[in-house]
Order: structure tokens, then sequence, then C-alpha cells
């Protein structure tokens, strides 16, 4: 009888305490990204971010936090509708981006003048946050192109690297990374290779033949995965003596890259790419860092059964940061449940945190401020000192390079 009793007790308490946090009223955050071609970033930003809402309980002022995965499939016309559907939802607070910029480019007027708050952790456009017609409502923590252009040109001379050839996508990213990077060489006519999502190995090489005709001395490439693959698997077919380096933006690391491109990167390919400088890799971890790492391990075993490392690192680091800042945000407000109120204290918020948030790449010491011409990088929480370059262990974990190469 006392078991029966104490069973049904139990049931009775936690059906309780099930329908009290059933009741609590939810704060929605949509994540708009690729979870098809490039799901290795769209996982790492979620791990990221779930993360960091763990460490209070996925709750706010008696809201309940919930990350909704949308997937656009790398296609900016289902990225419109994800921001379309967000503001349908009475209980959307902001979205949070994915690894592509052209959908931010295209629809950076309607996400402004309909005062969604968009925060970026992956996507590296430089007019991504620089919206001039009115308010800003974008906030980027991750690279920038308009200092990724300078740190991989800075590299390619640390390299030596004489007459750098530009290969790009022809995409609004691709646009913008050649405006950077000309600027950085002091060329804004240099030489450029263009191609198109879904490029072949075939037109890889004979590009790269027209890169050695002109005597080039290395390639800085902009490109996500797919591409990135045909790529080095096209320079893995020319003799080691007629190989030049790769100088990648960090698009190669969003998707299955590593794993598709490993037989070929063994055979000597000169690749590094660009990141931001924090690594789970490097030892010793602070204190935080370790308590990160265990708990995304604890949360996300799956993701770690086969090794001790996370594909898209860079996505669950940025991931993590921008969560600590959205929840200082959060914090600082009084929320309402009138969402139109409260994005806007929202993004007022982010641009005046009152108080430092202690993130995995550094302390955060108001990351965002108003924005303004006279003011480009209010919006963009890194600067070109938290940009390092790196390359691929054989593992497939990446070996940040700290100092010169």
């Amino acid at each position: 009888m006392f078991k029966y009793c104490c069973a049904v007790l139990f049931v009775v308490l936690s059906t309780c305490l099930f329908a009290k946090e059933k009741s609590l009223p939810e704060l929605h955050i949509y994540h708009d990204s690729d979870y098809s071609t490039h799901r290795q970033s769209a996982v790492a930003i979620k791990m990221g971010f779930l993360t960091a809402l763990d460490e209070v309980d996925n709750q706010a002022q008696g809201y309940k936090i919930k990350l909704l995965s949308r997937d656009h499939r790398g296609n900016s016309n289902r990225s419109f509708l994800n921001f379309k559907r967000f503001l349908k939802d009475p209980s959307g607070l902001f979205v949070l981006g994915g690894l592509h910029s052209p959908p931010y480019i295209k629809y950076r007027e309607f996400i402004n003048t309909n005062q969604i708050p968009l925060l970026v952790p992956w996507a590296a456009g430089g007019p991504i946050t620089r919206y001039d017609e009115g308010e800003n409502w974008v906030f980027r923590l991750s690279v920038d192109d308009t200092k990724a252009g300078i740190k991989l040109v800075e590299f390619a001379n640390q390299r030596a690297c004489k007459n750098p050839h530009l290969f790009l996508e022809r995409t609004p990213w691709g646009k913008s990374n050649y405006k950077s990077i000309g600027k950085a060489l002091g060329n804004p006519e240099a030489t450029v290779t263009w191609f198109d999502w879904g490029m072949k190995e075939s037109s890889a090489k004979i590009h790269i033949r027209e890169m050695l005709a002109k005597d080039s001395g290395c390639i800085l490439f902009v490109g996500n995965a797919i591409e990135g693959k045909q790529l080095v698997s096209a320079m893995a077919d020319y003799p080691e003596e007629q190989r030049i380096p790769i100088i990648s933006h960090w698009g190669i690391t969003g998707g299955d890259f590593f794993q598709q491109a490993k037989v070929d990167l063994a055979s000597g390919i000169d690749l590094h790419f660009i990141q931001s400088c924090f690594s789970f890799q490097r030892r010793p971890l602070s204190g935080q860092a370790v308590k990160v790492w265990n708990n995304a391990k604890r949360m996300f075993p799956d993701e770690f059964a086969e090794r001790d490392f996370l594909f898209a690192p860079t996505g669950f680091i940025h991931g993590y940061d921008l969560a600590k800042v959205a929840l200082a945000a959060i914090e600082q407000i009084k929320l309402t449940g009138d969402m139109s109120k409260d994005r806007a204290e929202f993004r007022r918020a982010l641009e005046q945190l009152d108080k430092p948030v202690k993130g995995l790449i550094k302390t955060y010491q108001n990351p965002y401020s108003k924005w303004s011409k006279q003011n480009p990088d209010a919006h963009e929480a890194l600067g070109i000192g938290d940009l390092c370059m790196a390359y691929f262990e054989s593992n497939g974990s990446t070996k940040v390079l700290v100092g010169n190469p």
C-alpha cells in the first residue's frame, strides 16, 4: 500500500511539474540555416547555441526559450519564407542566421524595414550588417569580409605568394569579397576567375591550368565545401611541382568538405583557411571552455561518438558566444509578450549592453553600438585581431596558427 501511495504521489508531482513547465509562455528563436547541403555548419551553430541556453535552463524571465530549426537548403527564397513565417509568429523574438550570405544580402532591406532582429554567427558578407537606409537590425558575431580580405592577403604575403589569383563564387558573397580582397591587394581590378555553385572537378582543373599559365603564385579562394572539394581534387591531379597553395575563406569548413577531400589533402595539398582564433583543440583550455566542452558532450553524445572534436567547430563557438550575448540583452530588458515592442527593446539592449559577456573567443565589452556610416563596424562583435588562419589535421580536426606561418 505504501509503495502504491508513493507511486501515485510521484506521478502527481511529476504531472504538476510537467504542467508547470508546459504552462510557461515561449520565446521562439528561428534558426534560418542550411541543414541540407551544409548540414555540419547548421548543426554546429545549433549545438553551440543550445549549450549556452542549457546554462540558464532554457528560460528567461519566466519564458521558455525554444530554438526552431528552419532549413532553407541554401536557397535565398526559402530563407525569405522563413523570415515571413517568423513575422507571423507572436512568440518570435529574433532570427539566428546560418552559413550563407546571399539571403541576408538579397533581403537585407526586408529584414530591416520589417524590424526583424537577425543575429549572424557565420555568414561573412560585408554588406549584411551595413544598412544605411534606416535602423539596422542585423548583428554579427563571425568573420566579416571587410576584415577577411585583409587577413587572406596578409597571409599570402607571409607565404611569399607573388601574383595571387582570386577564385570566387559568382554570388553576392563572392562579389563582396572581390571588393575587399582587391582593396587589400591595392588593386581594385585584381585578376579573378568566377565560378558557379555546382562547379565540377573538370571545370576546376581547366581553371587551375589557366591560372598556372598566368604564373599565379597562389589561389585566394572564396567558396563553400562542395566547390572547395572540387578545387582540391583538381589540384591533386597536377604533379606536385606544379601545384600552388590554396588560401581559402572559411566557407569550406561548413559542410562535409574534409570527409570528401581527405584523400586528396593527404597527397600534400597546401591548404589554409581563415576562422576566428579560439579552438577547443588548443590546450590548455580555460575552466569555462572545459565546462562548455563537457556540457556539449553530455548534451550531444552522438556527435562525439566517433571522435573527440567537432566538424565546423567555429559554428559551435560562434553559436555559443552569440547566445551568451543575446541572453545578456534579454536580461537587460523587461519582456512584455508584445513581440513588436520586445524586439525593439532587445535590439536597443544589444547596442547598449551594460555588463561584460564572457564568451569562448573573448569577453565582450559593448560588442555592439549604434550603427552609422561613420561607425561601419558598429554591429560587428569581432575585429581583425580575433581572426586567425588554420588548417586541417590528418584526422579532420582544425589546427589554428598563432603568429606567422
